[in-house]
Parts: structure tokens; sequence; C-alpha cells
């Protein structure tokens, strides 16, 4: 335990709390200074000038990163009998509807999206003490309640992420792994980065984007200068 204690102190000590990074300085940085023996998770945090309470300022959505997260996601579908093949041919881990519904509302969630057909959601919407918390609820403003079952999957496999504003006006998501080089890591942020000004909503007042901050599981945060953000 020490040693890692003496790594992450040094992986601290490369990091300057009160520097404002350039996204080329972050992503090279990042990889440096993380101190996970596997390959973590790099993320990003954004905390934008809005007001989540307001319905027009709760902002959700989703991006196609270029290079994906480097996680394969567990695909949940649920499904009408006559789709479930073609859920499962676009690379659904799950499909099918009564006999999915009933374990889930026992608890199980070994899954990472859930995507829906409208006709199921009468049964799925029943399930939303277990996967509203998880943020696992399908829902048609990011795409995963549609008749297009097939696209949706292969979207989500492609490298589609979902993401949502929390109540402190923060949004946090994966942008990759430290495998990944710092140009791949860059594309990556700049898509999300670049689909959150495009959703700036109009009511929005003051700045914006207030900072922007990257980190793999086991690294310090890095501030990255929003002024460097193609």
């Amino acid at each position: 335990m020490a040693k890692l204690s003496k790594a992450r102190k040094a992986a601290t000590e490369k990091v300057d709390a009160t520097k404002q990074y350039s996204l080329d300085e972050a992503m090279t940085l990042v990889k440096e200074v993380n101190t996970a023996k596997f390959n973590a998770s790099v993320d990003v945090h954004v905390r934008l000038g809005i007001d989540p309470r307001k319905a027009d300022q709760a902002l959700r959505g989703t991006v196609t990163l270029p290079h994906g997260t480097g996680k394969t996601k567990r695909v949940l579908a649920f499904v009408t009998p006559d789709k479930e093949k073609e859920a499962l041919d676009a690379g659904a881990d799950y499909a099918g509807l009564d006999d999915l519904v009933a374990r889930v509302t026992d608890g199980w969630t070994d899954f990472d999206v859930v995507v829906a057909m409208p006709q199921t959601m009468a049964k799925v919407g029943r399930l939303g003490r277990v996967l509203g918390p998880r943020g696992l609820m399908p829902n048609p403003k990011t795409g995963t309640v549609t008749m297009d079952v097939g696209k949706a999957i292969s979207d989500v496999k492609g490298g589609k992420i979902a993401f949502r504003v929390d109540k402190f006006g923060i949004v946090h998501s994966s942008i990759g792994r430290v495998e990944f080089s710092p140009e791949q890591l860059k594309e990556n942020a700049n898509e999300l980065l670049g689909t959150l000004v495009r959703m700036k909503p109009s009511s929005a007042k003051g700045n914006y984007m207030k900072s922007v901050t990257i980190a793999s599981t086991m690294s310090p945060g890095i501030k990255v200068d929003p002024k460097t953000i193609a």
C-alpha cells in the first residue's frame, strides 16, 4: 500500500494544480501520471454555467466518439419476439421482453446500455426503480427508445455514448482508456466538448464552460484551459 501511495505522490507532483493545461498537454500528462496497474478509464468532467433545475438547461444527449471508449458495452434490448433476431444480429448481448423484465425486476443489472422498442415501454417503465438510479432507463432523447433497434445497438457498439448533466451542472463522461494515444484521447474529448458547446441553452447566461478537468481512474485531476478546445 505504501508503494502505491508513493506512486500517487509522485504523480500528483507532476501536475501543477494552479495551471490550466492545453488539451494536448493534458492528454499526454494524463497517461504519464496514471498509477493504475490496469487499462484505466480516462474521464472528462465539465462544469457548465447552467441551472439543471430549469427544464431547458437539463442537458442530456449522445455523442459518437471517433475511437470509442475502449470498453465493449453490454447491450440489453427489450424487443417484441419478431425483432429478437435483428437485435442479436446487431450485437445485443441480451434480447427479449417478459423473461428479461422479470430478471431486472429481481435486481439483475449485468449490462451497460438498455435499448427498447416503444411497444415495450409499458412493461419496461415499471423497471424505473432498478434502472433509474443507475442511469440505465431507455429514453427517446438519447435514441434508446426506437423502432430501429438494430441501428441503435450498432451505434452503441460503435462508440456512441449518452451523457447528462448532474444536479451540480457537471457532465461526467469517459473519453477512452490510458492505452489510447494522446491524439485519440484529444479527438474523443473534442467530439464530446464540441457537442456540449453546440447544445448551449439559449437561456444560459455568462460563462458557459466554467471548467474542464481530465483524470484517469487513479490519477490526479488535470485542469484544461477551455480556450484550447477546438
